[in-house]
């Protein structure tokens, strides 16, 4: 007998819903991460662990070695052990180029997003960044930091991928879904832990979707030196705002002429491009994450006929 009527608990939709959208990447989660991560708040330990035992009691989920995980392969657990290991090699890397980021004019805050920061890579994974810049520098930054990378990484994105350029005035982001929701709540803060408090604070509509949402802990604050004032003091002023623009208007050009093949509604969700924020994702990786996610579910409610699509979840904003 089940110890609890799963078909009627909130929790264990709540739960499946997160287990699924994780499987998409194929990534089993521990108890305390999927009871951390479901969108009831104030769950106790032990009531989650007997609705997933529940659940798990009805092969509506499978469990290996403390790893939760929707499916029958079972090799996940033993690639996210892996991928776990290589994460906390690569953290070296993180801080060292965070540093070097953090000491380019007018960046006011460095974060960790993608893969990273869910504390796990593989082989192939980059290394992302998530940046917050003076407001009016924004794309002057990109362009100093994206000549960086070409230059002195030969192009390269494994330890140095700017996939998100926002400034300090335009902490908000639009994006309000379930792929934004878990890149903010995971976010990695390297540089102005301060402002990442702020970023949260901004955007607390994640809570909708991550109520047991904590604020990561400040363990990787690096810190700029002396050059990065010098060389704010001699670009702030006409001749920066005058290179801010021009790099703006190189940069986006060089993105409609290369990805001229995307209509203008996925150009816009893909390269948002404004005075004030910079997003590069020329994979639409967002949107195929998030209707993956939504695939799956029907998938999972059509093989086991368990609904879990709770009403009024909101999908992509456009």
């Amino acid at each position: 007998m089940n110890p609890l009527p799963v078909e009627n608990s909130y929790l264990a939709q709540s739960f499946i819903r997160k287990l699924i959208y994780f499987d998409v990447f194929s990534h089993p989660l521990l108890a305390e991460e999927i009871v951390e991560y479901c969108d009831i708040p104030g769950i106790d330990k032990t009531e989650g662990m007997n609705v997933l035992e529940a659940l798990k009691s009805r092969n509506l989920i499978n469990c290996e070695s403390g790893f939760y995980f929707i499916g029958e392969d079972y090799t996940k657990v033993a690639r996210r052990r892996e991928a776990n290991k290589l994460a906390s090699l690569r953290m070296n890397d993180a801080r060292k180029y965070a540093s070097i980021a953090a000491n380019f004019p007018f960046v006011r805050a460095v974060l960790i997003s993608g893969t990273l920061s869910k504390h796990v890579m593989k082989p192939e994974s980059d290394i992302d960044f998530f940046i917050v810049t003076e407001p009016g520098k924004l794309w002057l930054c990109r362009a100093l930091l994206t000549l960086y990378k070409k230059v002195l990484l030969g192009g390269s994105h494994r330890n140095f991928c700017l996939n998100y350029f926002i400034d300090s005035n335009n902490l908000e982001i639009p994006d309000k879904n379930i792929f934004t929701a878990t890149e903010l709540v995971t976010l990695l803060p390297m540089y102005n832990y301060s402002l990442y408090k702020n970023i949260m604070s901004r955007n607390n509509w994640v809570s909708a979707e991550f109520p047991n949402f904590k604020l990561r802990p400040e363990e990787y604050d690096v810190r700029p030196g002396s050059t990065k004032k010098v060389l704010e003091y001699i670009l702030n002023n006409s001749l920066g705002s005058s290179l801010d623009r021009l790099s703006f208007s190189v940069i986006l050009g060089f993105w409609k002429r290369k990805f001229r093949h995307l209509s203008e509604k996925n150009f816009s969700l893909n390269f948002r491009s404004q005075i004030n924020v910079s997003k590069h994702h020329p994979n639409a990786f967002q949107e195929k994450v998030v209707n993956k996610y939504y695939e799956n579910i029907t998938t999972f409610e059509q093989s086991t006929g368990f609904q879990i699509t709770p009403s009024g979840e909101y999908k992509i904003a456009q």
